[in-house]
């Protein structure tokens, strides 16, 4: 099933205001799409099929935070079209993609009900998580929502926080275990690796002249892993490959700025464009300065090892279910 994706209260009315089905819906930001957001995304397919709703979701574009607090918003995991994406796998109906600005932000909780949830989307029940806010800064919660539902008849489910080894499951606890390097963490809580997704970038022909050749990665994600050596997978021309990758300044050439530069095994194409997804599973070491190509030629090869025998090993105990 395609996801309808409409971003106006208008562009819905004109997609959906004629048919005589109502909404299943939940609300939110679902950066990542981590395990907690798709126990909600289930749930909310499930009560939409059973009760002939459409299972739809309202998210946010920018985030919130861009437009109340800059300071304070976070890097994203995820871009919005890998948003999109990662909510189209979910079986989800259709998503409203409301513009966040001054205007939305002013709605009070009330209006933005009124006006949302009842005028636009039709929606018989919701649901949503027990850290749920909504209307102008953040006044209305679950409490009050199923205040509303009483007087305006939808139903409203909360749904307890998914738990990962003794910790809550959170966009906040996923940019964190990437931001210090945790990627086994950070994989748990999505319930897959953390990847990185954008173009390939030519290099500057130094990798493969003097050490071994390589992919770089341009990605408009916001938040890269703590800069180090990781073992991966990179998906590249509809193949995917084991690889190192290095996240950082590539010092021992006096790098300028970051860069995401991979090692695929067992590949020897030269590929100077095309699209370019690097998923990380564990990291192997910190970033370096060598003496030079040879040493680092050296070093490519210890951590190439490092990563063979980490996935042999994911292999063997079968840890890509359990991350699921």
């Amino acid at each position: 099933m395609t996801l309808a994706v409409l971003h106006l209260p208008a562009e819905w009315q004109a997609r959906f205001g004629a048919d005589e089905f109502g909404s299943a819906v939940t609300i939110g930001n679902f950066d990542g799409v981590h395990l907690g957001h798709r126990e909600i995304l289930r749930r909310l397919v499930e009560k939409a099929r059973r009760e002939k709703l459409r299972a739809t979701v309202v998210t946010f574009n920018p985030h919130p935070l861009r437009i109340l607090r800059p300071n304070d918003a976070p890097a994203l995991l995820a871009t919005l079209d890998q948003r999109l994406a990662m909510l189209e796998s979910c079986g989800l109906d259709a998503t409203l993609v409301l513009p966040f600005d001054a205007e939305l932000a002013r709605l009070s909780a009330r209006e933005f009900v009124e006006q949302i949830i009842l005028g636009t989307l039709r929606t018989r029940a919701i649901l949503v998580g027990n850290n749920f806010r909504f209307g102008h800064r953040g006044a209305g919660d679950v409490a009050l929502l199923r205040q509303f539902g009483e007087e305006f008849g939808f139903e409203v489910e909360c749904i307890d926080p998914v738990v990962c080894r003794g910790e809550v499951v959170s966009s906040t606890a996923i940019r964190r275990a990437v931001s210090e390097g945790r990627l086994i963490d950070a994989g748990r809580f999505l319930g897959r690796p953390y990847s990185l997704a954008g173009e390939v970038q030519p290099g500057t022909g130094q990798g493969r002249r003097f050490v071994v050749p390589t992919l770089n990665l341009r990605t408009a994600q916001e938040l890269l892993p703590k800069t180090g050596v990781y073992a991966t997978e990179v998906s590249v021309n509809g193949r995917k490959y084991r690889a190192a990758t290095n996240v950082g300044m590539r010092p021992t050439f006096d790098g300028k700025g970051p860069t995401v530069e991979s090692f695929l095994f067992d590949f020897d194409e030269q590929i100077v464009s095309g699209p370019l997804e690097v998923s990380f599973w564990a990291r192997l070491r910190d970033e370096m300065k060598f003496s030079g190509p040879e040493a680092l030629r050296a070093q490519i090869e210890i951590d190439a090892g490092r990563a063979r025998r980490f996935f042999r090993l994911l292999d063997r105990v079968g840890l890509r279910r359990q991350t699921a």
